[in-house]
């Protein structure tokens, strides 16, 4: 993305829409071993782990839009990371719903598992 000027992007963080908050604060910390970045009144909240972070917002998320995105496996974010193997059994031994178990790909091995508002995240490390 060239602007022209001396601007950089520092962070992106995808917005998700959960029906509580504070039970997706508690997946995400607990269960993904993220941090709390920040907590605003009862409603918004953002949370980070290494550098990468998803901002969190009180809503209704579209059933129908978390059906269509699991019958097809179409993903919500895919994380790059390294030491896959050992991420993967952490989180199934935290009894995380498994959307796709660890598998080989041309690309790399990878897994996907399902937040509690049914968004699909993916966890690559690439070949």
């Amino acid at each position: 993305m060239t602007t022209g000027t001396q601007s950089k992007v520092k962070k992106m963080s995808p917005q998700f829409l959960v029906t509580d908050i504070e039970h997706s604060i508690e997946f995400y910390t607990k269960k993904l071993g993220f941090s709390l970045e920040f907590f605003y009144e009862d409603f918004y909240a953002g949370i980070i782990k290494d550098g990468c972070s998803i901002h969190l917002k009180t809503g209704k998320p579209s059933i129908e839009e978390r059906n269509n995105k699991r019958e097809n496996n179409d993903l919500d974010i895919v994380f790059s990371v390294d030491g896959v193997e050992d991420l993967y059994e952490e989180i199934v031994n935290k009894s995380v719903e498994i959307i796709q178990p660890l598998c080989d790909r041309p690309y790399g091995r990878e897994f996907y598992i399902a937040d509690p508002d049914g968004y699909i995240l993916a966890f690559l490390q690439e070949a």
